[in-house]
């Protein structure tokens, strides 16, 4: 069970589903904890002043979950809430992946593998240019089967990048079958300990333990550090949870609408 707040959020999501008729309802779901935690407890910044110097800078890696960042923008009031029902409308900002035409998002995301090397380049130059906001990635645990991902690891590692957080939405599932299947990850926390990375894990759905160790971060004063979030795609929807059938969805009908915003858990 989710609390009343991330049941709020999703139902954003809903809402959006149901005005653009498409979405990746299922990577969406997986992060509204992981994204509620960062805005509320960790993140500095200014929705009035989106791009003020001093802000946290953070990268939704695994860009097709933006139906969460959406909803937890608009929470936050980067822009309005009534803004989110023009989701993937021709004229709309809010597209389905994010573009950094929407206050609050920083980069452009959804080629995967792609948001570590960008924020690895904010973060060492936040470190050249002794600033002091930090920055957080979130990724998806498919997307951790690009090589650049690594190659990026490998580069944090080596200039000691303790401003660097890494959040891996671990739902062990991707667009057409489970991580295992497709490309097992395991040991994931031995390799990333193996690259140099600072690691705790957590239950990506329980507020209170994500909280904790949210706070916590960075875990080293030495090098970049990795939360590996263990969580259910779909998390929230009973029909779509650990349904690779939900990881997009298009075509809603006013009975498919009713049925999510009706059995949100």
């Amino acid at each position: 069970m989710v609390d009343n707040r991330s049941k709020d959020l999703r139902r954003s999501i809903v809402a959006m589903l149901e005005a653009g008729g498409r979405g990746h309802i299922g990577s969406a779901a997986s992060i509204v904890e992981i994204l509620r935690v960062l805005y509320d407890s960790w993140l500095q910044y200014r929705s009035y002043e989106p791009h003020w110097p001093e802000r946290d800078r953070l990268l939704l890696s695994k860009g097709h979950g933006c139906l969460a960042l959406y909803a937890v923008l608009a929470d936050k009031a980067f822009f309005p809430k009534e803004e989110l029902k023009t989701f993937c409308k021709r004229y709309s900002r809010l597209g389905g992946h994010p573009e950094t035409k929407v206050p609050g998002v920083e980069a452009s995301t959804g080629a995967l593998g792609h948001g570590l090397s960008i924020g690895v380049g904010l973060a060492l130059a936040g470190k050249i240019l002794r600033q002091h906001y930090r920055v957080a990635v979130i990724m998806g645990d498919g997307e951790l089967n690009e090589g650049s991902v690594w190659e990026a690891a490998m580069s944090a590692s080596k200039h000691q990048l303790s401003n660097l957080s890494v959040l891996i939405d671990y739902n062990k599932m991707q667009s057409y079958g489970s991580t295992r299947e497709v490309m097992n990850l395991e040991p994931l926390a031995d390799k990333l300990k193996s690259f140099g990375f600072a690691i705790r894990e957590v239950d990506g759905h329980e507020v209170s333990l994500l909280e904790h160790q949210v706070k916590l971060l960075p875990f080293d004063n030495t090098r970049p550090s990795a939360l590996i979030c263990h969580t259910i795609k779909g998390k929230g929807f009973p029909i779509a949870e650990g349904n690779t059938e939900w990881h997009h969805k298009s075509g809603f009908s006013d009975t498919d609408i009713r049925m999510l915003y009706d059995n949100i858990q």
